[in-house]
């Protein structure tokens, strides 16, 4: 039988240090999908526990699925200036052919699991009221039409890309996407157009505000989640080289410095007293400042961007507890707008301000114009507002417009019934639950016949 040459030619044009490097940190990266689950899972009641991780398995096996399909053709194939054509359909051809140098498959994988990612931040703003059925044709319809377009105007030969944005590691296609699209969610359940409207069963309201339930789901939850992001944004250079060092080391410090910075204002408020859930937040409000800026700040300017990330996330949060959120019916259930979203926002604008073209260059390779304060590039900034505005638009009314079309079809109203909401989503979407109801008695020395054996 002869040997594959062409895909063994291909395999040693790849680097071998490299192709290792982002293979380990793809591996990192995966955990940051359950662990997104889990975040939520901490975040909801407990009869809501289970159902609230498992978004987050439907997003990384539907998008394997649509990114085997179409998804990565459509965003990093050459298509036209918003979309990929399906030159990639099924995978064909992407090989060992490499991609920069690491094996064409490699990449693929790995841009898999920000698809995973972002999709798994996502659907959290149906947690606690949306049937977990209609997320199934959700993730996919909202994968082609959402984020695989956004993929390629940003980094896939698209016109943002053509227009020059700096966006290391997806503060658009990444925060402001998640963040818009759960927002589009969470607003649709408040107001549903269709089938959930019309349902006599069904009373679209404000569901009652509550303190995050399980902390310890949030410790779990940033353990991996901060862990995997170091290797997200080294990973992001797909080379290894100093740029892939200092990426991870500002990202750590940006993290670090935005968990400390919101830890210490709710010690403050509080009287002195500390809090699980404010050093999550504060940790995901820095790791969100970093990720569009990772590639092209410094140290000392990624501390301030985790210090000032952290204020202005915490600030935002604010916005749901307020009386008009309550009036509009607004539910920012895992506080998704207001980090992802608005900090998604801040940290593609403060990227443009405070990119340097010194740090950019660490790998050797690229060259930029730089920001507006280090490099004086004020044009940076606009193009920068330019990418927000069309992430956050494009993002929001996709995805709004995705979600009514399948609530829509009988069978997959998006909102659970009041009855499964007042006894939490648990007991009526997780067979899981149903498994261990009170009524069933468990006996570890039973025999066959049902009789117990003590001794």
């Amino acid at each position: 039988m002869a040997l594959p040459s062409d895909v063994l030619k291909a395999w040693e044009a790849c680097d071998r240090t490299d192709t290792l490097f982002v293979l380990v940190c793809s591996v990192f990266c995966w955990g940051i999908i359950p662990a997104v689950g889990i975040a939520y899972s901490g975040y909801t009641t407990r009869s809501n526990s289970l159902s609230a991780i498992m978004p987050s398995i439907l997003a990384v096996t539907v998008c394997s699925v649509q990114w085997f399909l179409i998804g990565y053709s459509l965003s990093y194939s050459e298509g036209n200036a918003v979309i990929g054509d399906l030159k990639y359909a099924f995978h064909r051809g992407v090989l060992a052919e490499p991609v920069g140098t690491i094996p064409a498959v490699l990449f693929s994988f790995f841009q898999l699991v920000f698809q995973a990612t972002v999709c798994a931040i996502a659907v959290g703003g149906a947690v606690e009221r949306g049937r977990l059925v209609a997320l199934v044709p959700f993730v996919f319809l909202w994968s082609t039409f959402v984020y695989n377009p956004l993929a390629h105007m940003v980094w896939g030969g698209g016109f943002l890309e053509d227009l020059g944005v700096l966006d290391f590691a997806g503060g658009t296609p990444v925060h402001i996407n998640s963040g818009a699209t759960a927002t589009a969610l969470s607003f649709y359940l408040s107001y549903p157009l269709f089938r959930s409207r019309r349902s006599p069963l069904r009373t679209p309201s404000h569901l009652t505000l509550h303190r995050p339930v399980n902390s310890l789901c949030q410790v779990l939850a940033m353990i991996s989640i901060w862990g995997s992001w170091l290797a997200f944004d080294a990973g992001t250079t797909l080379s290894f080289n100093f740029k892939s060092v200092m990426a991870l080391c500002v990202t750590n410090l940006c993290a670090a410095s935005g968990a400390l910075t919101w830890m210490l204002l709710t010690y403050y408020e509080t009287g002195g007293r500390w809090s699980l859930d404010s050093c999550f937040m504060g940790a995901i409000s820095g790791l969100i400042m970093i990720t569009p800026a990772a590639g092209f700040i410094d140290l000392q300017t990624s501390f301030w961007f985790g210090v000032v990330g952290a204020v202005v996330c915490r600030q935002a949060l604010r916005i749901k507890s307020t009386e008009i959120a309550r009036r509009w019916r607004w539910v920012d259930h895992g506080d998704t707008f207001a980090t992802h979203c608005v900090g998604g926002v801040l940290a593609t604008i403060a990227t443009g301000c405070f990119a340097r073209k010194e740090v950019a260059g660490y790998d050797g390779v690229t060259e930029i114009a730089g920001g507006v304060f280090f490099d004086g590039n004020v044009r940076q900034l606009g193009v920068q507002i330019v990418e927000a505005l069309v992430g956050f638009l494009w993002s929001f009314v996709g995805s709004y417009v995705i979600y009514a079309a399948i609530d829509c079809v009988p069978g997959l109203e998006v909102l659970a019934t009041d009855e499964d909401i007042i006894a939490g989503l648990d007991a009526s979407q997780m067979d899981d639950e149903t498994l261990w109801a009170p009524t069933q008695k468990y006996y570890p020395f039973e025999d066959r016949e049902g009789n117990i054996h003590l001794d």
